[in-house]
């Protein structure tokens, strides 16, 4: 039973990350040695990501398509589902901007010291 409508006592999201050189591992899934994230700008990764967005609110792409294929967490593999999860859980600006959104929305870029992300919120 959740607190409040507003609040639920957990979400389910979706992610899109994008690793840079500024992010706390500089490894993935699609890049194990690091190479191309060590040498990706917060300015490149943010340039890529927007672009990711536009193409799946204009309806070009399918969300879960984009996840698998660009994003750095290993979640790709789930089309970029996190599955549920409380507070407490992930890192902080990437927990708010996944409770501020409705569900069906997408998040504007979200920076975290993964990367940068965009977040669908699915429940």
């Amino acid at each position: 039973m959740s607190s409040s409508s507003s609040s639920p006592d957990s979400v389910r999201a979706s992610h899109i990350l994008i690793k840079h050189e500024g992010s706390r591992r500089k490894a993935s899934w699609k890049d194990p040695e690091g190479q191309i994230i060590s040498n990706t700008t917060r300015d490149a990764a943010v340039s890529q990501l927007i672009a990711l967005r536009q193409d799946i609110v204009s309806g070009k792409a399918k969300f879960e398509d984009v996840a698998a294929r660009y994003s750095d967490c290993s979640s790709a593999k789930r089309g970029g589902d996190l599955g549920s999860f409380g507070r407490g859980r992930m890192q902080k600006p990437f927990e708010q901007a996944t409770y501020a959104l409705k569900v069906g929305e997408i998040s504007d870029i979200v920076d975290t010291d993964s990367g940068v992300h965009i977040i669908l919120r699915t429940g």
